[in-house]
């Protein structure tokens, strides 16, 4: 994954101290683009190991339409919690008694994931992100998205409209309230010679804790997408508005750039799925990922 290691050494080179929502601070620029042909292999990366079953249970949790992190949760994938876990916890006046990150805050959010998993009622009232991707893709304004492009794709390859949005302008301050309005707020298809691929513009972009999933995500949708459609994968091009390094997360960025690349792995997916909303975890295997260990870094939240 040399496009992302280019990425990550332009930010330290040239990027610019900037404020943000969190006050982490961080070193960022505006506009990059990385371009990566998925048939070099699948693009995980292999200077820091990446937790790839987590993209796969978010992307089919996308792919429902859902946007409660119950489902998550009870398949071992954290990624969302700190979000609504930190929205409990200051609507029911404890903020000030378990600060970000302490022991204290991380032991009281085992609690709150043991509830969201096993009792159904304590995750609809605390669980639930409120409209994001997943009802963004599936419905909105009452648009099935994903199930319209897919049909387009197989129906109207030439089209220039094969655009997905999660950015809905009447829902963001409904978003806000659960933390998160579209990081990944656009994407779009393009068929040629038979190949699919994908671009998706990111507003706002985490480099060190969120691009490597975003990547993979959007990868492995294209793949999956071109199989529903009787198509093979081509390329996954990255287009980004405000790109950033958080402050906290510098020295892990420079470890990252130091270790030499390995061979990208291989996704295999169950060729028997044709319908985009028919894939299950079990569907999918990768094979040949042998990274470095992985980097800790906090999320801002």
């Amino acid at each position: 994954m040399r496009q992302y290691h280019g990425l990550l050494k332009h930010i330290l080179d040239v990027g610019i101290r900037k404020e943000d929502r969190t006050g982490t601070g961080t070193v960022s620029v505006f506009g990059y683009q990385m371009r990566i042909n998925l048939q070099d292999g699948f693009p995980l990366l292999t200077t820091k190991k990446v937790h790839y079953k987590s993209i796969i249970h978010e992307l089919l949790w996308f792919l429902r339409g859902d946007t409660n992190i119950q489902y998550l949760v009870q398949n071992g994938v954290n990624i969302w919690n700190d979000w609504p876990y930190q929205h409990w916890l200051e609507a029911g006046g404890m903020a000030s008694a378990y600060p970000k990150y302490t022991e204290a805050w991380k032991g009281k959010m085992k609690e709150f994931v043991e509830r969201v998993k096993t009792d159904d009622d304590f995750a609809r009232q605390w669980g639930e992100l409120g409209p994001v991707y997943g009802h963004q893709w599936r419905n909105f304004e009452g648009v099935d998205q994903i199930a319209g492009v897919v049909r387009d794709i197989r129906e109207k390859p030439d089209s220039r409209r094969l655009v997905v949005s999660a950015w809905n302008p009447r829902d963001i301050p409904v978003m806000v309230k659960s933390g998160l309005p579209p990081c990944h707020a656009l994407f779009q298809f393009y068929v040629a010679e038979g190949r699919l691929s994908c671009q998706l513009y990111q507003r706002s972009a985490d480099v060190f804790l969120g691009v490597p999933f975003n990547i993979a995500s959007y990868a492995l949708l294209t793949m999956m997408v071109a199989q529903a459609c009787g198509l093979q994968p081509g390329d996954f091009i990255h287009t980004f508005g405000d790109v950033h390094l958080y402050l906290n997360h510098i020295e892990q960025a420079r470890l990252q750039l130091s270790r030499p690349f390995r061979s990208l792995p291989q996704m295999h997916l169950n060729p028997e799925i044709t319908d985009i909303f028919a894939f299950r975890y079990e569907d999918f295997e990768l094979t040949g990922y042998d990274p470095h260990p992985g980097i800790r870094a906090q999320v801002a939240v």
